[in-house]
Parts: C-alpha cells; sequence; structure tokens
C-alpha cells in the first residue's frame, strides 16, 4: 500500500520497463503518475492505457539529455502535484559494438543518456525531497551495472557509474528520510536490443535471442514494486543470467573464461 496516494514519475514511460511500472502502478488508490520520454503520441498511449482521470495523470516528454531544460520540467510537476514521493528512472540506451570499432562519439551519447541525465534529473528532484524529508529514488542499472560482456563496454560503463553515484547519494541522504533502490534487470522482453546503438551511434535494428526469450515487462513490474515496497538498495530481476553477478563476486575468473568464450551479441 505504500504507493497509494503518492505522486511517482517515470521515466523512460512510452514503452517497455517503463510502460509496465506506470500500467502497474495505476492500480494503486490515490496514486497520480508522471509520464516522461521523448514521444508525446506514445506517452499519451500509455496515459489513456492507465484509466486514471486526466487530474491524476501529467503527460511531460522529456529528452534526458536537455539537462539545462531539467529543473524548470521538475518545477511543473511541483506546480501541479505539489510533491514528487517516487522517481522511476528508466531512460536509458544500450549498445552493439566492440571497443575497437566504436566511434567515441557513441560513448559520449551512452553517457549522456545513461548516467548524466539520469544523475541531472536526481538533482533537480533532491531538494524537493529533502524539504518533504522523504522520498525514493528507484535508479534502473542492470546486470551489466554488475559485470561488462563483450559489445557493451560503454553501456556496462555508464550502468556501472550509477552504481557509484547512487550508493553515495543513498548515504548521505539516508537519515534525511530518503531512500534509493538500485535494479538490475536481467534479460526483460523489451525493445532494448532494437534500439541499441552500433558502432557508428546508428540504430542496431535487430532483437536478441536471449532478450526475445526473456521475462515479460508486466512480470518484471511486478517483482520490482515489491521489492521498492520493502525498501531494497538492490534488486537482480530476471532469470539464470542474474547468477552472473554471484559469479563475479565469489568466482571471478569462472565468469571471465565463461564471458571470453561466449558470442558477442
Amino acid at each position: 500500500m505504500v504507493f497509494e496516494e503518492s505522486v511517482i514519475w517515470i521515466t523512460g514511460a512510452s514503452s517497455g520497463i517503463g510502460e509496465a511500472i506506470a500500467l502497474a502502478l495505476s492500480q494503486y488508490k490515490g496514486v497520480k503518475l508522471v509520464l516522461s520520454a521523448r514521444r508525446a503520441d506514445e506517452l499519451q498511449r500509455v496515459a489513456t492505457q492507465t484509466g486514471l482521470p486526466e487530474s491524476d495523470v501529467l503527460v511531460l516528454p522529456l529528452d534526458m539529455t536537455d539537462i539545462d531544460n531539467l529543473p524548470a520540467q521538475v518545477d511543473v510537476v511541483r506546480q501541479r502535484f505539489g510533491r514528487i514521493d517516487y522517481v522511476f528512472q528508466n531512460a536509458g540506451i544500450s549498445q552493439r559494438s566492440t571497443v575497437a570499432d566504436t566511434d567515441f562519439a557513441v560513448y559520449r551519447q551512452l553517457m549522456e543518456v545513461n548516467f548524466f541525465g539520469v544523475v541531472a534529473l536526481t538533482k533537480a528532484v533532491l531538494p524537493i525531497m529533502l524539504a518533504q524529508k522523504s522520498g525514493h529514488f528507484v535508479v534502473m542499472s542492470s546486470v551489466a551495472g554488475k559485470l561488462s560482456t563483450k559489445q557493451r563496454s560503454g553501456y556496462s560503463a555508464s550502468k556501472h557509474a550509477l552504481h557509484g553515484f547512487f550508493d553515495a547519494l543513498r548515504a548521505e541522504v539516508y537519515e534525511s528520510g530518503l531512500r534509493v533502490t538500485l535494479v538490475c534487470p536481467g534479460y526483460i522482453r523489451t525493445a532494448i536490443s532494437l534500439n541499441a546503438l552500433n558502432a557508428h551511434g546508428q540504430t542496431h535494428g535487430k532483437m536478441d535471442d536471449n532478450q526475445e526469450k526473456g521475462m515479460s515487462p508486466d512480470e518484471f513490474a511486478k517483482r520490482l514494486l515489491r521489492a521498492v515496497s520493502q525498501e531494497k538498495e538492490e534488486v537482480y530481476i530476471g532469470g539464470s543470467e542474474i547468477y552472473g553477478i554471484y559469479l563475479k563476486r565469489f568466482f571471478p575468473g569462472l565468469l571471465s573464461r565463461i564471458l571470453r568464450n561466449r558470442k558477442g551479441t
């Protein structure tokens, strides 16, 4: 019941995990949702699917790389709902290219979307939550945020960076009543591989086999909300690929051999 009567901002809400989270949260009594992504038409579609009254849903198109504009967008939310209780940060982009082939501009783009945009929005929202003495940041990392695989160098780096930043933030704001949950999905059946960047920053355009066979976004959202309601600091959700995190921790040499021998897709 922790989500009832809460104001919840969801980025990346136009599809995949973000959309599934929005639909799951819409079932809670008195919830008010802020839906953000770049595609306004898709956000409106999700808003309609929630079945919530128009007064309880704010469709707020957002480009996470437009960092200078984020404080103004935060003010729009504050003026509409008066507070912000949860921020689910799902916006992100993946990669499918080797280090040798990848243009440096691709690394910059990955970091701008996956790390700097997330940090900038967090800093813009933070004063509101500190004044409230409550609030919860839910940040979408990845299994790739705990270990790195072939053709994901920039993506993994951006997700690793989230752990460094948000572990520090959690320690700083805990006594002020704020909470931070880092989420590491495994293979979830979304379009993330289709939209991934290739070596030259173009769309990869292919569905990975493992992604296609992954957990449904609806099941993922259900498990995630349970973990957030329990104020878990870090949560791993997926299939057998999740065990790679534990191999990295306890048997790093074994994991290294496995990853070296894996096909790089």
